[in-house]
């Protein structure tokens, strides 16, 4: 087992008791009250992060509104806005591997994993400190009487509420931080409370690149204290959310009633469909890794596999095998494959899930049993002769949990497909080239892949259909979010 040492500026992180961010302060919560940091690995104690309360939140927002009304963020050119977000990136770079150890420690997931999450999201903080100075609005030649000189401005939304998951928390943030703070905007940045880490150390690296005081402010807590009061605070101009579907239609309900700006990337129960001419030597490890890469807690696992009759044994039972390979192991083990779940709560969770399915009436082919005595491992699983009727099929599990069904035909496999009320991503393989295209269009999902089972990059916007959420980041879409267009209508001629 190669277990990586710590590093010194790791250990130096973690313990105690972890300070809030506020106006460019670090500050306990105003109420007495600590939330334990787990290691998903081993269930022992990391740290204690703030368990804020209303009052916590009302002062970040207030902060970040000072920042965005009379601080120098919204009015710095672009450029200076662009190279210090590149600055930033930098920073994040000099600290990489204590950002991946940190992420490793808190949420799980492999090191290896952990240290492309690091990439990515410094790569997103890249990516928009490219477009800060590429926003512009546009001229219009319109049919009003007279002459007028007409033209659009785009500005800054304001204060936006940034509420990131646990599966990819620092990802997650800088997802969102880039195009947030490249549009101008500042931020009130709600963690998940069972990975704030990195979001944290984050902090602490903006600062000291030289983000003004305010434009970043992070309040760690539950969702029902400090989430429900992001979302509800009248200083909050903008919210954007990724997380649950059930929590998701909580928060566009506020956004409603407050008449603010929202974006939701939301569940998924992504279909992979593998057509009986399919390369099964790039079919059946690619769909393995894509439903057990980081313990299936991600939103576009394929985690629905519909294989044709012809070929499916092969495929099922090469996705068993395939998954027996894969190592299990604490995170900081380099070569470690799958990790745990993020907690016991989403361990008993995903468990129970299994155990409904054998209840139901499907096959247990392999995995769905703990591994080891300590932390919250749980064996990659296949499930077979399952129906789109059964809880396994239609719910999202968020572990590494495949369901399996046949078809007949292609027409058979898009029904089954679509017959969910998620619509995130989907997988089609196949060597026909009319197939593949046909079938990318009929496939009711926001993001599909033909004869690849993972495709993401920051040019490429996310996001879904139906219950899978609302608008899509990454992009010029993501940027747009935070953006509002001003129309101005200049006279120079009257018509009368």
């Amino acid at each position: 087992m190669a277990v990586i040492d710590l590093a010194p500026e790791t250990r130096s992180f973690i313990g105690g008791d972890k300070k809030m961010l506020i106006g460019g302060d670090w500050v306990d919560p105003s109420q007495d009250s600590a939330i334990p940091v787990i290691n998903p690995a081993d269930g022992e104690s990391l740290a204690r992060i703030g368990d804020a309360a209303e009052a916590d939140v009302d002062r970040a927002v207030k902060a970040a509104r000072r920042a965005f009304d009379e601080g120098p963020w919204p009015d710095m050119k672009p450029g200076e806005r662009a190279l210090l977000m590149n600055r930033i990136a930098s920073a994040l770079e000099a600290h990489a591997e204590q950002l991946a150890q940190l992420e490793t420690l808190d949420n799980g997931k492999p090191i290896n994993f952990a240290r492309m999450d690091v990439a990515a999201a410094i790569g997103a903080i890249r990516y928009y400190a490219g477009w800060a100075d590429k926003i512009h609005g546009s001229t219009h030649s319109i049919g009003m009487p007279g002459e007028h000189h007409v033209y659009t401005i785009k500005e800054p939304v304001g204060v936006a509420a940034l509420i990131v998951p646990w599966n990819y928390p620092l990802v997650m943030a800088a997802m969102k931080l880039g195009p947030c703070l490249a549009a101008g905007c500042t931020a009130v940045l709600k963690p998940a409370e069972d990975t704030s880490l990195t979001a944290l150390r984050l902090g602490e690296i903006m600062l000291e690149a030289g983000l003004p005081e305010g434009v970043l402010n992070i309040v760690t807590g539950y969702g029902h204290t400090v989430g429900n009061a992001l979302i509800h605070h009248p200083g909050v101009d903008k919210i954007a959310f990724t997380g649950s579907t059930a929590t998701g239609k909580v928060i566009a309900h506020a956004a409603a009633e407050g008449l603010k700006k929202v974006s939701l990337e939301l569940g998924g129960k992504s279909p992979n469909i593998i057509m009986p001419d399919a390369d099964l030597e790039a079919a059946i490890p690619a769909s393995a890794l894509g439903i057990f890469y980081n313990s299936g807690q991600t939103c576009t696992a394929p985690s629905r596999l519909y294989v044709h009759e012809d070929v499916a044994d092969d495929v099922i039972k090469g996705i068993a095998e395939f998954g027996k390979t894969m190592k299990i192991a604490p995170g900081m083990d380099e070569e470690s494959m799958i990790g745990p779940l993020v907690s016991q709560k989403q361990f008993d969770r995903v468990t129970s899930y299994v155990q409904q399915g054998e209840a139901e009436g499907a096959e247990i082919v392999s995995g769905g049993r703990r591994h080891g005595n300590t932390g919250y491992f749980l064996e990659p699983t296949v499930i077979a002769k399952t129906t789109n009727d059964m809880t396994v099929v239609r719910e999202e599990i968020f572990g590494p949990v495949l369901v399996t069904q046949t078809f007949k035909s292609e027409e058979e496999a898009i029904a089954l497909a679509n017959d969910n009320a998620y619509g995130l991503a989907g997988c089609v393989w196949t060597r026909d080239i009319t197939t593949a295209h046909t079938m990318a269009k009929k496939v009711k999902a926001g993001i599909i892949g033909l004869n690849t089972a993972m495709g993401a990059d920051w040019d490429v916007p996310l996001g879904g259909y139906k219950q899978s959420g609302i608008g899509r980041e990454n992009s010029r879409d993501g940027l747009e979010l935070y953006l509002n267009t001003k129309s101005v209508f200049a006279q120079l001629k009257s018509a009368w």
